[in-house]
């Protein structure tokens, strides 16, 4: 039986043709802020480095100011008008207001236009987000926004490198035809910015008959989402602490963007090259979300993330003090994919980290707030640097722009450390052998999995997960492949560790300390692996255990808040340093898994609901640094669905060859209590 995939969305037409629209929107947004700045550059030239920076800063400024007072205005407009309508009239507007530019030619205009063109931006956006729903089946909006969000962020090089070759057109056609000499560098920029907006008018006039969805997309205004934001985010350390550094990468390349017209002239630069340094921010940006996690796939995300800023921090330093316009555009791309590491590092953890009902505020909070601090410090950054003026060091010229991307580098740095500092998941691991490991293609691990003939699958979750059931359903799958299965569990698979389970989960044992249950869990691991792993690996034997190290890391480190670094030390001595070569973690909710427990609770399955949060989330971030040896299945699938996950996953690692399809489990077995 032949089983057609679903046609792309972009074999929608009207969903092609409004994007299409959006497409050229987006060329000509980005044409339009770059034209704009520098024009504003050009009309003050000649009255100093600081009227010029100011107003540069004036019309960044004036793009960040409508959107923060009338966007709900503007989104309540697309909730009870006809969008298509209002999407045309918005972009035969902008094309009229852009076109007013060149021809008035002052900078009051300029500021006063900018003002309008943003105004009637808020209302084209609002009606282009309502009415995608419409033109898509719900199962491809996911799609349809991946898409949406590739234009509006993947033209701004498209669009820096069209306006250094226009500038260039531009100085060439001033120079050789003296009837032209009135033409100003940015002219053919502004022009093709209000070609697009005309081309985006005459593509949705051809939409017709769009559907009305019912309900409203009002949205509160932007200081509300972040007030009521960063209340939600502030209860959670490690997702404040990753909103923090992922801004504080958004502003170093906030701080680039903002003085880049008048530090690019400073440096002797014209149009052009301030086109190539915007243009070098956001390639820098897209090669690093691609190819930054895969060059380095064997550091951890978390230090991964606070590296990247500290480095964006230096780099950013690095430009402001360098006066060469060729190492500063190198620099730039640097910059950019240090930016671009962090930022889509930080959109990964933070999508482990939060539930799922909370995730969509949570992003939604993030984007307001990075497109805040952005356009804030844009806004600010050419300001400052005018006020601060230009001053001599001997030889050496130090103004106003240095001085906003030295104090960026620099707060970046800090940021940056501080990251590293209190997120780090691999203490006592030295981070430059972690490093150095991982441009290498490696993992550093002072235990690295063990060369022996079998092999050692392990199997964690939270109390309740299902982990118990489907470590056993896969014992019960791998012997019917013909394999040697040894399945086991901690705590209690041998005499030994028989007492100590007795003592570890006797729910009268109130009294234990944190240490004391640490080292007893140890203990009990290091009986465990002499006694009954580590033998049967040797003789070729299948292991699959059910909890092994990383339960002491998420239970004693997180959810008794013990030092991490000391409770993997002591783990990797009672282990001799034998690691799985898979752990499957069962990610089950506990307000869900709770209540999968019957009979009586032992002393850790009596824990509070916080508790078995923070374990939980250990749990998840272990994965997420380490995603080449877990496999995360959600425990909230079928009993079926997790086993065939399994199956297909633990298959990749068996010694010998197995059915390429997945067999249906024989019997049903009674769920059992982890």
């Amino acid at each position: 039986m032949t089983i057609r995939r679903p046609a792309h969305v972009l074999a929608i037409a009207p969903f092609r043709r409004l994007w299409m629209a959006m497409s050229v929107c987006s060329l000509g947004d980005w044409l339009n802020i770059l034209a704009l700045t520098a024009l504003a550059g050009n009309l003050t030239a000649g009255q100093g480095f600081q009227t010029q920076s100011l107003a540069v800063g004036g019309v960044f400024l004036a793009k960040m100011l409508p959107a923060i007072l009338l966007g709900p205005l503007a989104g309540a407009f697309a909730d009870r008008f006809d969008r298509r309508l209002t999407m045309v009239v918005a972009d035969l507007s902008r094309f009229a207001l852009v076109l007013t530019i060149p021809l008035i030619g002052v900078y009051q205009w300029v500021i006063v236009a900018t003002l309008l063109v943003e105004c009637v931006n808020l209302f084209w956006v609002p009606a282009k987000d309502a009415t995608v729903p419409n033109l898509v089946p719900k199962e491809r909006l996911e799609q349809a926004n991946q898409l949406n969000l590739l234009v509006t962020y993947g033209t701004a090089p498209v669009a820096a490198l069209l306006f250094a070759v226009l500038s260039l057109t531009g100085d060439m056609a001033r120079s050789t035809v003296p009837a032209l000499s009135w033409l100003q560098p940015t002219d053919l920029a502004l022009g093709i910015n209000a070609v697009a907006y005309l081309v985006s008018a005459a593509l949705i006039f051809t939409l017709r008959d769009l559907p009305r969805r019912g309900g409203g997309i009002s949205t509160p205004s932007v200081l509300k989402q972040i007030v009521e934001g960063w209340r939600f985010v502030g209860r959670d350390q490690l997702v404040r602490g990753l909103i923090v550094g992922m801004l504080g990468a958004f502003a170093a390349g906030g701080a680039v963007i903002g003085v880049a017209k008048v530090y690019v002239v400073s440096l002797g630069g014209g149009d052009a090259a301030y086109g190539v340094v915007f243009g070098a921010v956001f390639v820098g940006m897209a090669a690093g979300m691609f190819f930054g996690p895969r060059l380095l796939a064997g550091l951890s995300r978390r230090r991964l993330f606070g590296l990247a800023i500290t480095v964006a921090g230096l780099t950013l330093a690095a430009i402001a003090l360098i006066h060469n316009l060729v190492i500063v555009v190198m620099l730039t791309v640097a910059l950019g994919a240090c930016a671009g590491i962090a930022w889509i590092i930080g959109y990964t953890l933070i999508g482990l980290e939060v539930e799922d009902s909370l995730r969509g505020r949570t992003f939604s909070f993030l984007q307001s707030t990075a497109r805040v601090t952005l356009l804030l410090v844009v806004a600010v950054a050419s300001p400052v640097a005018g006020l601060f003026g230009t001053h001599l060091v001997g030889a050496y010229v130090f103004d106003g722009a240095n001085l906003v991307l030295l104090v960026g580098g620099v707060l970046a740095m800090v940021v940056g450390m501080l990251a590293l500092r209190h997120m780090d998941d691999r203490r006592g691991v030295p981070l430059s052998e972690d490093l150095l490991a991982a441009l290498r293609g490696e993992r550093y691990a002072p235990g690295v999995v063990e060369e022996v003939p079998g092999v050692f699958i392990a199997f964690e979750g939270g109390e309740g997960s299902g982990k118990t059931t489907q470590s056993r359903l896969l014992a019960i799958w791998l012997r019917d492949q013909g394999f040697d299965v040894v399945q086991t569990r901690e705590p209690g698979s041998t005499k030994v560790g028989m007492r100590l389970r007795a003592i570890l989960l006797d729910a009268a044992e109130k009294g234990l300390s944190a240490r004391a249950e640490a080292l007893l869990y140890a203990a009990d691991r290091a009986e465990h692996v002499e006694k009954v792993i580590r033998p049967a690996l040797h003789r070729g034997a299948l292991v699959i255990t059910d909890r092994y190290v990383d339960s002491s890391l998420a239970y004693q480190g997180a959810g008794r808040a013990l030092d991490p670094s000391d409770v993997s030390k002591v783990n990797a001595w009672a282990t001799g340093g034998l690691v799985p070569h898979l752990t499957v973690l069962i990610d089950t909710p506990p307000s869900v898994g709770l209540t999968r427990l019957g009979g009586a609770a032992d002393r850790i399955e009596s824990e509070p609901l916080d508790f078995h949060e923070r374990v939980r989330k250990e749990f998840r971030s272990l994965a997420a640094a380490a995603p080449e040896r877990y496999l995360m299945v959600d425990g909230t699938l079928s009993q079926n669905e997790i086993s065939r996950i399994v199956q297909d996953r633990v298959r990749e690692i068996l010694p010998d060859p197995v059915p390429s399809e997945s067999e249906d489990i024989t019997g049903t077995m009674p769920a059992i209590r982890d």
